[in-house]
């Protein structure tokens, strides 16, 4: 089949959560499909990306979105309905770049990855077309809404109006549709959600494997540091948590580890020596390996945190809240702790910290979980037999 892969990013280096979804899709499928990129990109790309992705893709189209068309589209989004992460990505010359890669590849089925590059496919009505919707965008903003302040607020809340109507929307143009967690379906509020498909992420489990090390931190945490529910997460565990665990065990450290921290986590090892912010690493799994617990209270967001997949994958005890683990579907208290307070947090780190032979059970336990659940062949194969499957819609 000839498969045409419509993506926000370039899906290579992994450093997203986006990219590691989509790359992993793409390098299975590509195994029996012939299979094209359509990438779109507001920075420069580096030619060596590129190139380890045309090990396995057929042709990889790049259209790079210069920031004054950017905000010109965001000017004209006020004006309409239109989500402004959809105008964001969508621009008249990209469209036509498009329509060009579409006479010449003639794709027998095109993959959208998340509503921001649907716009593009609206007007091929003949040729099949599956989305990934990956996490629930809109329940992401109205969560972001509840925190946000004044002068944001009502931003976040219009935008979470205008993604909810244009997820609806959406359902109804695509003939299949996929999200990574049940949790996720059911924030679409489509009445026909139960249609769209679960493939959850999987993990790379010949990378993520256990290491022998000794560690250097007590807590870690890993992500895209500049993104908010990242950030949240982190000055959340360093301003309500952790104080409560350094009244029992004063010398408590944290790595705070991941690509492009912003400047208020960057403030957080200003005045602490225990905590390190590391910034971007070439390797994240020397993260996971130097601390002897990975605590994420994720408190807003959606999808799948492969962080958390990662580590586990990698033997480590996690702690998590409830949204985070309703995504993973560990047994809290067996694979997993989970907290809802910061009594509950530091309850947990405490109890680990101080009883290794818990801590190995809950790393045993929780790296058995992964192993049996989490498989990117798996969800790949799911996904292959979605879209080779005739159309039902």
């Amino acid at each position: 089949m000839r498969l045409l892969v419509v993506l926000s990013r370039v899906p290579y280096p992994l450093e997203k959560g986006d990219k590691l979804r989509a790359y992993h899709f793409i390098r299975r499928l590509a195994r029996t499909h012939e299979v094209e990129l359509f990438c779109l990109s507001d920075g420069p790309t580096k030619p060596e990306h590129l190139e380890h992705l045309r090990q396995f893709c057929s042709h990889i189209e790049v259209v790079y979105l210069p920031r004054w068309r950017i905000l010109l589209n965001l000017f004209h989004a006020i004006f309409s309905r239109l989500p402004f992460q959809v105008a964001y990505f969508h621009h008249r010359s990209a469209q036509q770049r498009f329509d060009a890669v579409v006479r010449r590849f003639r794709p027998e089925h095109i993959i959208c990855q998340l509503v921001r590059t649907t716009e593009y496919v609206r007007d091929h009505h003949a040729i099949p077309k599956t989305l990934d919707y990956m996490d629930t965008l809109s329940k992401g903003l109205e969560r972001r809404t509840e925190m946000a302040s004044f002068l944001f607020a009502p931003l976040f809340r219009e935008e979470s109006r205008r993604l909810i109507r244009y997820e609806n929307l959406m359902f109804d143009l695509f003939d299949h549709c996929v999200i990574i967690s049940e949790q996720d379906r059911e924030y679409i509020y489509h009445p026909q959600r139960d249609r769209i498909t679960v493939i959850p992420n999987g993990v790379d489990t010949d990378h993520f494997q256990p290491r022998e090390a000794r560690p250097e931190h007590d807590l870690v945490f890993t992500g895209n540091m500049n993104y908010p529910p990242n950030i949240d997460s982190v000055l959340y565990l360093v301003q309500h948590i952790l104080p409560l665990v350094r009244k029992v065990l004063p010398s408590t450290s944290l790595l705070i580890s991941g690509v492009d921290p912003s400047p208020s986590v960057r403030e957080l090892a200003k005045d602490d020596p225990l905590i390190t912010v590391s910034g971007w690493v070439k390797d994240i799994r020397a993260s996971y390996a130097s601390a002897r617990l990975f605590v994420a209270p994720m408190q807003i967001g959606t999808g799948l945190q492969n962080k958390l997949l990662e580590a586990m994958a990698m033997r480590i005890p996690c702690i998590t809240s409830t949204l985070a683990n309703n995504a993973v579907g560990a047994e809290p208290g067996n694979a997993i702790l989970v907290g809802n307070s910061p009594e509950e947090y530091a309850a947990h780190i405490l109890a680990l910290l101080n009883d290794p032979a818990e801590r190995d059970r809950i790393a045993q336990n929780g790296y058995d979980f992964i192993r049996t659940h989490f498989d990117w062949d798996q969800a790949s194969s799911k996904l292959d037999r979605l879209i080779t499957a005739p159309s039902g819609r």
